[in-house]
């Protein structure tokens, strides 16, 4: 008979539960938007010079009813290419897309980047109690990444 004397076991510590990494932490909260009654050249111009592929369209209460984006300008530009005219006097209203898909500043960052590649859209408005508190954008999520390396995933 072999006996075995171990001696007194420490308990590991327990670990503190990973902190969620939320959209919140990584969207845009200074956004720019548009009304449905500006105009593609207008849109153009701010798109350009902010540097930005797109922007939330809101009613005069401020509630988001769609989202206006470059590809989206794109129509107006042809047809004012079909009718030799410079400028792009329609409408945001006429062209916005108006089929949202939003997410809450809850979600995790890890869930909002899996939506991305469903969807295969470059940026998602995001709503808290149904008011438009940021946007999240495909570039958001990508200069998240390389800082959390170091974390706990």
């Amino acid at each position: 008979m072999v006996k075995s004397f171990q001696g007194v076991r420490m308990a590991e510590p327990k670990k503190a539960p990973i902190p969620q990494i939320v959209v919140s932490e990584h969207m845009s909260t200074n956004l720019v938007t548009f009304t449905p009654d500006d105009t593609i050249d207008k849109v153009l111009e701010v798109l350009t010079r902010r540097k930005i592929s797109g922007a939330p369209v809101v009613d005069e209460s401020g509630a988001l009813i769609g989202v206006i984006s470059e590809v989206d300008c794109l129509k107006e530009i042809i047809k004012g290419k079909y009718t030799n005219t410079p400028k792009f006097p329609g409408k945001v209203e006429e062209h916005m897309s108006t089929d949202l898909v939003t997410i809450s500043p809850d979600l995790s960052l890890f869930d909002a980047a899996s939506k991305f590649l469903k969807y295969k859209i470059r940026r998602f408005p995001v709503l808290k109690d149904g008011k438009l508190v940021g946007q999240l954008s495909l570039s958001d999520v990508i200069r998240a990444f390389p800082r959390l390396k170091d974390t706990t995933w």
